[in-house]
């Protein structure tokens, strides 16, 4: 892994940490993530294979990163407070962020450490055509993942009962002292 990969998964492990303390949802809290995902998307996306069963890899994993982002939508916390909605990740929403994006990591160090023959074999046993494959199973699951995550969340804050803050009033005059 170059440094720019290290630095790329743990940018989008990190991204979660950021709301495990309560904050406002803003645009912020969708633009953030999602930056991350297009550069990756970017950087090392080239092409989708589609020969043998590489369309098959794609799509289960851009399955299970749509499982992994729907599920932790719905354990992330909305709630109103002061007339702004407040995001905050819950135990869950953080443990299944971390197993997706940190099992993608896992796969990349496996591979470049001795894993790599193995893939090899199994690629080649259940016809995925060329490592390419991988790469674009892993970044569209990662993609996939961030973007149902945060379309969960923005259903849900839109589903989220509005609170409006406490009109700010000065001690009331009795109608006695307005007269004078």
């Amino acid at each position: 892994m170059t440094t720019s990969d290290w630095i790329t998964d743990i940018a989008l492990i990190l991204v979660v940490f950021r709301q495990l303390r309560e904050g406002r949802l803003d645009l912020n809290s969708f633009l953030i993530p999602l930056g991350i995902v297009t550069f990756v998307a970017h950087t090392y996306l080239d092409s989708i294979p589609t020969g043998g069963n590489d369309l098959v890899l794609v799509g289960t994993l851009m399955a299970a990163g749509a499982a992994l982002g729907v599920a932790g939508g719905v354990y992330t916390r909305i709630r109103s407070a002061g007339g702004h909605l407040l995001i905050k990740a819950g135990a869950v929403s953080a443990i299944l962020w971390v197993v997706g994006m940190g099992a993608r990591m896992g796969f990349q160090l496996w591979v470049d450490h001795g894993g790599g023959d193995d893939v090899a074999r199994f690629s080649l046993t259940h016809h995925i055509t060329s490592d390419q494959a991988w790469v674009a199973a892993f970044v569209l699951m990662a993609l996939t993942e961030v973007v149902t995550r945060l379309a969960t969340i923005f259903v849900r804050s839109r589903m989220a009962p509005r609170t409006q803050p406490a009109p700010v009033t000065g001690r009331e005059a009795p109608v006695a002292d307005t007269l004078v």
